[in-house]
């Protein structure tokens, strides 16, 4: 059980992860450095340094791992911080959690480097990463067929389908703005290959017209509307944060369709569930399957305490399991769907 020392621990530690309106920039950075790099990666995780068509990314292998399968994070950070770095003890866990494989690109951050500079970053090392896995998957394929041995004629057979890459895209915060701007500039082939997404705490507005970088004195215990819109000052300009690469809870459904199903993980007290709530509606308008995985009395990034919170623990096993499982093993029980159900009534939000 969590006291309530633990809970102000997790909450200060979780702060780092913000870009407070007041913090110099690159005092935000090395506090994220500070607070979540680690020299020792859990569990026996190897991690080494990888080149993607120019941009730098780490790979994590962990001991026990699909080898046609991998995960390409895209670190949060408010657009400005993070880094490979910082994510590695986080990224381990998930690896050892989902036995997979874990790639986390090092993009260009602003304001040095503003929109579209990360996105093109990701989309390089993206397409890299892609070709080698669809590579691999051929190698593979090819060694699992046996050759046949027949006389005279034989009937021409149709064309197997050549094998694909199977790549699970994960982000956090701001990472999830970034990923569906990458989506969105994928090629068919590319986007068929994204098995699955996983959100965590989501940022999908970051408009001058959202909700809460409007409101006033629009907060939680981590995350506040006042730091969203430093942060989105910083990544682009002003009349560009409408645009849906920016925030894509902008873009019309039609935009989603053919997408992947959505795993979104995250507190109930965040500020930003009625946001995640409107994209829910967006992938379900174009056909898109999405998951909502809402911990009760939870805040933002709550995954990133868990010397402080067992819940932590339990929420990256539970993304871990989703991301290796197959679409027919799991089916959430009854008493899920009554807690999940509790958690949307106490939030007036209603489900379709």
């Amino acid at each position: 059980m969590n006291t309530r020392a633990d809970r102000r621990a997790a909450v200060k530690k979780l702060k780092a992860l913000v870009l407070s309106p007041k913090i110099e920039i690159n005092e935000y950075r090395k506090g994220i450095e500070n607070e979540f790099s680690c020299e020792l990666l859990p569990a026996g995780v190897e991690c080494t340094e990888q080149d993607a068509g120019g941009v730098k990314y780490d790979l994590l292998t962990p001991v026990v791992y699909a080898s046609n399968r991998i995960i390409f994070y895209i670190h949060g950070g408010s657009f400005v911080g993070g880094s490979r770095q910082s994510y590695r003890n986080f990224c381990s866990s998930l690896a050892n959690d989902s036995s997979c494989r874990v790639a986390i690109p090092e993009y260009r951050l602003a304001p040095e480097h503003p929109f579209p500079s990360s996105v093109d970053d990701l989309l390089t090392a993206f397409r890299s990463i892609y070709a080698d896995e669809k590579a691999a998957a051929r190698l593979e394929s090819s060694a699992k067929e046996k050759p046949e041995y027949t006389f005279g004629l034989k009937e021409e057979e149709p064309k197997k389908e050549e094998p694909g890459a199977n790549i699970i895209i994960a982000s956090d915060g701001s990472g999830a703005s970034l990923t569906l701007a990458l989506m969105f500039r994928m090629t068919e082939d590319q986007l068929k290959s994204v098995k699955k997404v996983v959100f965590f705490s989501p940022w999908l507005d970051v408009s001058r017209s959202s909700p809460l970088l409007t409101g006033r004195r629009v907060y939680d215990e981590v995350l506040s509307g006042d730091s969203m819109r430093r942060a989105s000052d910083l990544y682009t300009y002003d009349s560009n944060s409408e645009n849906i690469f920016i925030s894509p809870l902008k873009a019309p459904p039609k935009n989603f369709e053919g997408f992947p199903p959505f795993f979104i993980q995250m507190g109930e007290k965040e500020i930003l569930i009625q946001q995640v709530k409107q994209f829910e509606s967006l992938l379900a308008q174009a056909k898109v399957e999405c998951t909502l995985d809402i911990w009760p009395d939870m805040m933002y990034m709550f995954q990133f305490a868990d010397e402080f919170l067992n819940e932590s623990h339990l929420a990256v096993e539970k993304a871990g399991k989703e991301i290796s499982k197959r679409p027919e093993e799991y089916e959430e029980s009854e008493e899920e769907k009554s807690q999940r159900q509790k958690i949307l009534d106490r939030n007036n939000i209603r489900s379709e």
